[in-house]
């Protein structure tokens, strides 16, 4: 049979309250109905006494600090190991000594994230760099021996990536064909001018934004898809499972990854400029007053036979790098589930960031060279 804690009220001599005098175990499997009884109390306790007390723990130790703290009362009879466990209660439930956080100085704080930031920019780039030489490497060794290349899963990432991409490109596209044409037809009506809207969106849909507007949606569709699948294949062990077998991951979910992006980035590139041009002629055929078929002939005729090949020329290193900051980001999953979400922004982020930065590089080169 359990044993039970008891407590009994002495009245004071000296009228100075009540002496609170405990028998039996304070443990927290024989306090329940104890502590429910002190909780009532009404008395004002002035001593309490622990003499009769045969063993004592943490929960009987702050019963007994509790009533002595708020009734203001003295411990008597409290044995060496009982007395223990009550000092470290009072130590614990003091607020003399409130534990505040170092913080630097704002003037000192704000350089130092700011360095720290950099910092890992730094580290990051040349981790991205160390992932780029390990895909290099796993490309050459697939060259050599083109028996390891997993064919099914190129076509199945190229179906992936650009097929089922199809149609929100495509609908983006137009869209983008009609909102340029119709604002640059607003400009130009101020010089009389409205015939350049064939210029303005040919040369820009087939340059600039065919392909830039495909990375970035490439970038938050298939990217952060990649990201996604590879981190969840960390979490769950599948990557360690395939290097266990003799599988190299590199070649197996990373290279063919890249290479479905890289072979249809030039192709979704040209599907998006054709439709922008398509909607660059819907809507002039409707407020402009130019034939559709007229302004696809036109078309022809004004853009350059290089403005087609910048656009080509970019879209396969805009897919290098969507896909490679996807790769890259979700075979750095370590620890959790949440990493995974963490990881996708980050891969999306990266891609589009870079993406953006290369297009403004690409843009100054090729007038350089005499293709402006």
């Amino acid at each position: 049979m359990r044993e039970l804690t008891d407590f009994q009220i002495e009245a004071s001599a000296q009228g100075e309250g009540a002496k609170l005098a405990f028998r039996g175990p304070m443990t927290v499997s024989s306090l329940g109905l104890a502590d429910a009884r002190l909780r009532s109390l009404d008395e004002s306790i002035a001593a309490i006494d622990l003499s009769g007390v045969t063993r004592m723990d943490t929960v009987g130790a702050w019963t007994v600090w509790r009533l002595s703290r708020d009734n203001d009362a003295k411990i008597i009879g409290c044995s060496e190991e009982a007395q223990k466990l009550v000092d470290a209660i009072r130590k614990a439930d003091s607020n003399d000594h409130s534990v505040t956080a170092h913080r630097l100085p704002l003037l000192e704080r704000v350089p130092a994230h700011v360095g720290m930031v950099m910092a890992g920019l730094g580290q990051g780039a040349l981790q991205v760099l160390g992932f780029l030489g390990q895909v290099i490497l796993s490309a050459g060794t697939l060259l050599r021996h083109p028996s390891r290349f997993r064919g099914k899963a190129l076509v199945h990432q190229m179906e992936l990536v650009g097929v089922n991409a199809l149609a929100i490109i495509g609908l983006m596209s137009f869209l983008v064909g009609i909102v340029i044409a119709q604002q640059g037809a607003v400009q130009l009506r101020q010089f009389g001018a409205e015939i350049y809207t064939v210029n303005l969106v040919g040369r820009l849909t087939l340059r600039e934004l065919g392909v830039l507007m495909t990375a970035i949606m490439v970038a938050g569709r298939s990217g952060s898809a990649f990201a996604a699948q590879l981190g969840t294949m960390k979490l769950t062990e599948e990557v360690d499972a395939m290097r266990t077998i003799g599988v190299s991951p590199m070649e197996a979910l990373v290279v063919p990854r890249i290479a479905a992006t890289m072979i249809m980035m030039p192709l979704l590139g040209f599907y998006s400029a054709f439709l922008g041009i398509i909607g660059g002629a819907f809507l002039s055929s409707l407020t402009l007053g130019i034939p559709f078929f007229t302004f696809l002939a036109r078309v022809q005729e004004v853009v350059p036979l290089h403005d087609v090949w910048v656009g080509l020329t970019k879209a396969p290193v805009f897919g290098l790098i969507v896909a490679l900051a996807g790769c890259y980001q979700g075979m750095q999953v370590k620890n959790n589930a949440e990493e995974v979400g963490t990881r996708t922004t980050a891969a999306v982020v990266m891609a589009i960031f870079t993406v953006i930065v290369l297009d403004a590089f690409f843009a100054v080169f090729f007038t350089n060279i005499g293709w402006g």
